[in-house]
């Protein structure tokens, strides 16, 4: 018996797409996404592209940092100074003085770099010195600052160390490259040189930072092949001294059982944490809009240094939060090449360093906002608020950029666009006589 269908309609049969066309369509896209692959490695494979990419991505940083501090220190600048604008203001004048910094550190040959190896690290242990002096002062239970003149001009020493430990490993690792299978050789004088640094870091009552610091020296010592039982052993003593560092603080005890019992304590000790998730809940997909923070308005402590990423996740939401991640693994992406493609000793351990220095900071502070570490007050690189973090990271990000320009294909690509630029035209005026 037939069946009749009505001209307007098709059966199933006639829906569903034949095996043919299936098979075609799956060629396409898979044609589509070996092109793509093919382009994106091509782009990848650029004599230039880590360059580009650590540029393109730490200036978006730099300049989402700039929107976000405005946004979350408007409220607290205007109450206490009478000025909305008091931290963009500063954050710019940095801003601009770590750009200058960075594009001339950006033009620098690694021999260059060499040269201020000895006088970084011996200027960051004087700094560092003077901080115990009448010099020093006290922020947040921190005497990690030296006032050095007028509000402006006081440093914070700590911030321009761990650049000097990076250069100071990296030239001692270079020298002792062919020596480097003996702990004797790999541990001194490099451990002591850089101990000195995070002991005076620690004295500080700057645990954050000296953190930070011991994780840029392992990230370093693991770059060079050092072996897994000096890594672990070091590990243990660094772990056992921030043990006895926690134990014997107060404070830092308060902060540590805080951790352990998030529900205790809100109003106090734990209030910022729980404000700084609470801020991030309540962002959402798309966030409350950009300016629209409540928790800016005094509930939230620190909103534009330390807990800046809480800000973000309120006002830009879960897009604008993953956004930051996304342009840190560029830039983390974009650092590891560099060091994968030195030639040199120098230049792997420099971009390994830094690239260790901001990816293990923005992985400490988004740790502490989300609740998955204690409180420990470091602050987010290349977005947070504060002058001497921001110059301190804009050097370090000249000094990855000279890196990239150092890269064996790279300078083989600078050197042929000098030798093709066109010689400069000179003319020779006769005299004419009379």
């Amino acid at each position: 018996m037939a069946i009749l269908s009505s001209p307007g309609s098709s059966s199933a049969a006639d829906k569903q797409p034949t095996t043919l066309e299936t098979t075609e369509q799956s060629s396409a896209w898979r044609d589509l996404s070996q092109s793509t692959g093919a382009r994106i490695q091509q782009v990848l494979n650029a004599p230039l592209a880590n360059f580009y990419l650590v540029l393109v991505s730490s200036g978006l940083l730099i300049a989402l940092g700039m929107m976000m501090v405005l946004s979350a220190s408007s409220v607290y600048a205007y109450m206490n100074y009478g000025d909305a604008y008091y931290f963009i203001k500063r954050q710019v004048a940095f801003a601009v003085l770590g750009l200058i910094c960075a594009i001339i550190l950006s033009r620098f040959t690694f021999a260059r770099l060499r040269l201020l190896t000895w006088p970084a690290l011996i200027g960051s242990i004087i700094l560092l010195i003077l901080t115990y002096t009448p010099l020093g002062v006290n922020v947040n239970g921190n005497t990690n600052w030296v006032q050095l003149g007028p509000d402006l001009f006081r440093l914070q020493p700590s911030e321009y160390a761990k650049l000097a430990i990076i250069l100071f490993a990296a030239n001692v690792l270079l020298i002792k490259e062919k020596r480097l299978d003996q702990p004797r050789h790999l541990l001194i004088p490099l451990l002591p040189g850089v101990g000195l640094v995070i002991l005076l870091v620690v004295f500080q009552g700057d645990m954050g930072t000296a953190v930070i610091l011991i994780g840029i020296m392992a990230g370093m010592l693991w770059i060079v092949g050092t072996p897994l039982r000096i890594l672990a052993t070091m590990a243990a003593a660094g772990v056992a001294g921030i043990a006895a560092l926690t134990v014997t603080s107060a404070n830092r005890m308060r902060r540590f059982m805080a951790y352990l019992d998030p529900s205790s304590e809100t109003d106090g000790v734990n209030m910022q944490a729980t404000v700084g998730v609470y801020a991030l809940a309540t962002g959402g997909w798309w966030g409350v809009q950009l300016g629209a923070s409540r928790q800016k308005w005094g509930s939230l402590p620190e909103a534009h240094t330390d807990y800046i990423f809480a800000v973000i996740g309120e006002e830009l939401g879960l897009i604008g939060t993953l956004g930051v991640l996304v342009l840190f693994c560029v830039l983390g992406f974009a650092g590891l090449r560099i060091a994968l493609r030195s030639d040199t000793m120098f230049g792997k351990v420099v971009a390994g360093g830094i690239t260790t220095w901001f990816m293990f900071q923005a992985m400490v502070n988004l740790g502490v906002v989300l609740r998955l570490l204690p409180v420990m007050g470091v602050p987010l690189p290349l977005v947070s608020y504060g002058g001497n973090a921001l110059l301190a990271n804009m050097m370090a990000l000249g000094v990855l950029l000279a890196c990239a320009r150092q890269e064996p294909e790279a300078r083989a690509a600078l050197a042929g666009k000098r030798r093709l630029k066109p010689p400069r035209m000179t003319t020779v005026v006769g005299t004419r006589k009379g």
